[in-house]
């Protein structure tokens, strides 16, 4: 997801008396983003417990068709920020996460479902710890963000790689960078939701797109880690 998205939004501010606080906007973002991480369990239990994600399996590249779906929801969420209103992104967002429940029902067929919910316990940990200090701490990202955005560019390359050559044996370091590297873009991205605040913290409609967009990216983040320390800690059934 485009990192200047803020920048995007800059020509329709307005002047307006500022609308809530710091605390409950932050509070709101990370609730959509609760509720983004909600829909895609819902979407992905569901379809391993009734079985329709067999059906799903059966449709050929399905995977990849998903792929470019989700891909497309970003790129259209990002392309058209000047355009789209509220009720739009969040139709998004949320249509973001349940094609990811989608994919994520084979999860729970590879996995044992204890092993997950372990996993899952640890990454909320360790993203809640992150996000606590990009929320309080008084972080510099400045200097690391060049190499945060290496880093993704690194496991992009690496796994669109591992499509057509056989890199098992660097698989557990591509997730241990992995995993380091969303805990550090956990802290970043909570930190922006305070950039934004104090950007568009006169503007009501923008304030509320802004969250949405912020939203995204802790999602991201969080689903990001989980697979992450799945791959890593996980028990295959």
């Amino acid at each position: 997801m485009n990192e200047n998205w803020m920048n995007s939004f800059g020509q329709e501010q307005q002047v307006n008396a500022p609308s809530i606080s710091l605390g409950t906007y932050t509070a709101k973002t990370f609730g959509w983003m609760f509720a983004g991480l909600l829909v895609t369990f819902l979407v992905a239990f569901s379809g391993y417990f009734t079985g329709w994600i067999a059906l799903v399996a059966v449709i050929p590249y399905w995977f990849y068709l998903l792929f470019i779906a989700e891909i497309g929801v970003v790129v259209f969420m990002s392309a058209r920020v000047h355009k789209i209103g509220v009720g739009t992104a969040r139709a998004m967002f949320f249509l973001y996460a349940a094609l990811n429940g989608v994919v994520f029902s084979v999860y729970f067929l590879i996995f044992d479902l204890m092993s997950m919910i372990l996993v899952f316990g640890a990454t909320a940990l360790f993203f809640g710890v992150m996000a606590l200090m990009g929320r309080f701490m008084n972080l510099d990202f400045s200097r690391i963000r060049p190499f945060m955005t290496a880093g993704l560019i690194f496991l992009a390359a690496f796994w669109l790689l591992s499509m057509f050559i056989n890199l098992s044996q660097f698989e557990m370091i591509a997730c241990t960078l992995g995993i380091f590297l969303f805990l550090g873009y956990t802290a970043y991205d909570t930190h922006k939701i305070k950039e934004a605040y104090a950007y568009y913290g006169n503007n009501t409609m923008m304030l509320e797109k802004a969250s949405i967009f912020s939203a995204l990216e802790l999602y991201l983040d969080f689903i990001n880690l989980f697979v992450y320390l799945l791959r890593v800690l996980g028990r295959r059934k």
